[in-house]
């Protein structure tokens, strides 16, 4: 086995351990799948290594009717100019009665936990956890969120233990 190699498995192991088991969050109530579908802006996130220098984040989600998701990413590297980056998963949900807690598949064999923790009332807004705190997607339907909304998530995330003071604000431009 070459190096490049080993280490790529090591890595991939690494994030099925650390995404691995029970999700320990509460996830929201409901999801309502039909209100759910469709585009999100990335706000402010706790980025994966991919996403350390993305804008212009919209994640689009569309559902099966046999409780798949079908989820893609697409971002710009560095700038609203750099390169277009573009990602799918495949998810299932787990929680068939919230449809809060998913799996999402970035690379076969791992499926790893996607838990839905807020969510406006409207679906303005939601935002994307996993259970071990490292990493967190903060969306809207819009480019931007008020000053409250995105006071009150930064709350509530703290009030759960997220390193909030490392949450990254998306650059949103276009």
């Amino acid at each position: 086995m070459n190096r490049t190699f080993r280490i790529t498995v090591l890595f991939l192991f690494s994030l099925a351990v650390l995404f691995a088991g029970e999700p320990f969050q509460e996830t929201v109530e409901y999801v309502d799948t039909a209100r759910f579908s469709g585009d999100w802006y990335v706000i402010a996130l706790l980025p994966t290594f991919i996403e350390k220098n993305a804008v212009n984040g919209i994640e689009t989600y569309t559902f099966t009717d046999d409780h798949k998701v079908h989820v893609r990413y697409v971002f710009n590297r560095k700038s609203p100019e750099g390169s277009r980056i573009v990602t799918t998963q495949r998810g299932w949900i787990i929680d068939k009665g919230t449809n809060a807690e998913w799996r999402v598949q970035p690379l076969w064999p791992f499926r790893l936990p996607y838990l839905i923790i807020d969510l406006a009332e409207d679906y303005r807004y939601t935002v994307i956890g996993t259970n071990n705190y490292k990493y967190v997607w903060i969306m809207a339907r819009e480019t931007f969120l008020s000053d409250e909304d995105y006071r009150g998530i930064l709350d509530r995330l703290e009030d759960r233990g997220y390193p909030v003071n490392e949450i990254k604000i998306m650059q949103q431009e276009w």
